[in-house]
């Protein structure tokens, strides 16, 4: 179990440093798009909106029904 523990925990630090081994230097913000005109971007105010800013809603509601059948399901296997 100590080994499994400190598998996951290097692999955990491994992947963490990789996945930020390209981020550099934090410098000033840069302009928004659309010359900064305050709102030039293609979804109102700030800055571009991601495509799964369409679907939040729906994600959501699914990641609570996964939540519940999974509690569903590990409540009826403690009880067989």
């Amino acid at each position: 179990m100590k080994f499994l523990y400190r598998s996951f925990l290097i692999l955990f630090l491994i992947l963490g440093s990789l996945m930020y081994a390209d981020s550099g230097p934090v410098g000033p913000p840069s302009p928004p798009p659309g010359g900064g005109n305050n709102g030039g971007g293609t979804s109102g105010p700030g800055g571009l909106a991601s495509p799964i800013d369409m679907y939040i809603y729906i994600l959501a509601i699914a990641a609570i029904l996964f939540i519940v059948l999974y509690a569903k399901k590990v409540q009826n296997k403690q009880t067989v």
